[in-house]
This record gives structure tokens, C-alpha cells and sequence, in this order.
């Protein structure tokens, strides 16, 4: 299985806890440990910073083990964005990754109204710049990072994860689909020391007649991923404790955290 699974679910979870506070301004640095069948996949560390007005995200993915042996990829994420009026604008992102053999770095450049313009990327130094071609129905669209963000937000103030959230990412028009599936007890597994009652939730995706090569959303329109959230006992802010892939092509993928840090 390639990297690129590993990448982008850890990536979904990074938002699921992003925007977490409603009055005044916090810092979240978490760090998990993903497992794919019986290896041990890969490992993440983020830093989230949130107030009222904007968020942001910078976060380190990598693979190790065996994983690394045979897939060596490593991967830093930067996103930021302001809230107006209950919406996410997204403002920045980038990226850069680095695999056995290939080196590649991108840039998007959004509107006001926070949609994707324009792409700067490059691939083993070798730039290219592209203009994204806007698709139907985009208005109050938003990227992937932040409508995780948004859910969060919303577990916040009501409670539940339930929600349809629209999405543009420059290539693809979707939408993603969470389902609140009520109280669950999160049983206790050495990766992790969060265990106990939780809330289960799902997310999926609707293609809306899009097609796509990529694994994860492959996966995802044909059967959901599954998240537990809980609050850290402190300051009260919700995280994901833990996520499941039910079918890759090594097997069920759980994602664990396995330490959180919170700064209010």
C-alpha cells in the first residue's frame, strides 16, 4: 500500500480537532501513531493555534518501520484561514514532501471568499503554475482542512458530529458526509492511553458523479471512516482519541493518539 493512505488520513484527523474553541485562544500539539494491518505505519505531530478570528495548522508526517523501508516518505503541512461569519476562509496552503526518489513543493493562492486561483508547485525543482479552473455550484465551498475544522466547531456547540459540508479543492467538487452514531465505549490498547466513553462518529464521501484515482477516496465513498472524540480533562477540548480504516489492502488501519497538549 502507498504512503499516500497513511498521508491523507492522518491529514483528515489533523482538522477533525482543529478549531476547538469558541472564546478565546488556544494551542493543541498532538502526536499519533498509525497501524495498517500489523505494521506500524507511520507517525504524525501537529501544532494547531486557534482564536476567534483565524486558525492554523502546521504539522510533520512520516513512515516508519517497515513501511519506511519500502515506502520512505516524509511530509510538512502548512494551512491558515480567518472565520467570518461561522464560515472558514481559507487564506494559505502549502506543502512539501519528500519520497525515495521525488522532491515536491506546492503553493495555492485562494480568493477572498477563500477559493482556490491558482496552484505553484514543483516537482525535483521543476516549477509549474496553474490556474484552477472554477467548477458549478463553489459558493460557500471550502478545502478539505477546513471543513474538518468546521465539524469540530460544531461538536463544540451542540454536541454532535452530524453534518454535510461542501467542498471545492481546486480539482474536485464534493461532499463530505458525517454521521453522529451516539456514546461508545473506546476499549483501552497499549498504543494509547485514551480510552473510556466517546462519542462515534463516521465520515464519508459523496462523490457527486466525480471520479478519481486516489485510495483514500476511493475508500471513503464506498464505506466511512470511523472516529471516536473525546475532551481532554483539563481544559475540556475535544481531540480524536482514535480512527478506523476498515479496508485497505494490508487490512483495517487504526490511527491512535497517544499524547496531547493543550494551551488555553
Amino acid at each position: 500500500m502507498k504512503d499516500i493512505l497513511v498521508k491523507k488520513v492522518l491529514l483528515a484527523i489533523i482538522i477533525n480537532i482543529l478549531l476547538t474553541a469558541e472564546v478565546g485562544a488556544v494551542s493543541v500539539k498532538h502526536h499519533f501513531d498509525a497501524v495498517v494491518g500489523i505494521f506500524n505505519a507511520g507517525e504524525a505531530d501537529f501544532i494547531y493555534d486557534i482564536d476567534n478570528a483565524k486558525y492554523a495548522v502546521n504539522s510533520k508526517i512520516y513512515t516508519k518501520g517497515i513501511f519506511d523501508t519500502l515506502y520512505p516518505f516524509e511530509a510538512k503541512y502548512s494551512t491558515s484561514g480567518r472565520i467570518e461569519q461561522n464560515l472558514m476562509k481559507t487564506e494559505h496552503y502549502s506543502y512539501e514532501s519528500q519520497s525515495r526518489f521525488n522532491k515536491r513543493t506546492k503553493n495555492v493562492v485562494y480568493s477572498n471568499e477563500g477559493i482556490p486561483l491558482k496552484s505553484i508547485s514543483t516537482k525535483n525543482g521543476k516549477k509549474r503554475e496553474k490556474q484552477i479552473k472554477i467548477k458549478e455550484n463553489v459558493d460557500n465551498t471550502t478545502d478539505l482542512q477546513s471543513v474538518m475544522a468546521a465539524m469540530a466547531r460544531q461538536y463544540l456547540q451542540v454536541g454532535s458530529c452530524k453534518g454535510v459540508r461542501k467542498v471545492f479543492d481546486g480539482k474536485r467538487r464534493y461532499n463530505v458526509l458525517f454521521e453522529d452514531l451516539g456514546q461508545d465505549w473506546l476499549e483501552q490498547d497499549e498504543r494509547s492511553p485514551y480510552f473510556g466513553k466517546a462519542l462515534k462518529c463516521s465520515m464519508s464521501i459523496d462523490r457527486l458523479k466525480e471520479e478519481s484515482d486516489d485510495m483514500l477516496w476511493k475508500m471513503t465513498s464506498d464505506s466511512p471512516v470511523y472516529f471516536w472524540i473525546m475532551q481532554e480533562d483539563k481544559n475540556g477540548v475535544p481531540f480524536i482519541a482514535r480512527v478506523k480504516v476498515g479496508e485497505t489492502p494490508l487490512g483495517e488501519m487504526t490511527v491512535y493518539t497517544n499524547k496531547i497538549e493543550v494551551n488555553k
